[in-house]
């Protein structure tokens, strides 16, 4: 399966996010009924070099509403990690964690109502950089 899947039973509409890429063509729906609870960076090499601040969602908390064909995958290494981003506009909107494959992590810029400036300090999280192996990587893309 390219990304999440869409469709399924949603909480309480406050808790309930909207989340898309720059040119709007990926649009996931996110149930968050923490709000944006404990925002953080990874210290991967992939991560370090895209500095995304992310916001944890639960695996069926993320819904595709728009724009399924236009989401790329990307990973490496292990093939755990699975960061899909827009093939149009190319940004990065949202992953599914090597530490903890049962969220993801999206892009808190791309939440509608986040200001990721205020965010810029956000938790550096510290494991990212032990799951790079940064001379002996492999990397795989998926989709043109």
């Amino acid at each position: 399966m390219p990304a999440p899947p869409s469709g399924g039973g949603l909480p309480d509409a406050a808790a309930r996010r909207i989340a898309s890429c720059h040119c709007g063509a990926v649009r996931l729906e996110l149930d968050m009924p923490e709000g944006l609870k404990d925002p953080r960076r990874c210290n991967c090499s992939l991560c370090s070099r895209k500095g995304a601040v992310m916001a944890s969602v639960a695996l069926d908390g993320l819904r595709v509403v728009a724009g399924q064909d236009a989401l790329r995958l990307y990973t490496w290494n292990t093939h755990t990690a699975k960061h899909w981003f827009c093939g149009t506009c190319g940004i990065y909107t949202h992953h599914r964690r090597r530490s903890n494959p049962n969220e993801y992590g999206v892009n808190a810029a791309c939440i509608e109502g986040v200001d990721p400036i205020a965010l810029a300090k956000a938790e550096m999280m510290g494991d990212g950089a032990a799951m790079s192996l940064v001379g002996d990587e492999t990397h795989e893309r998926r989709g043109t």
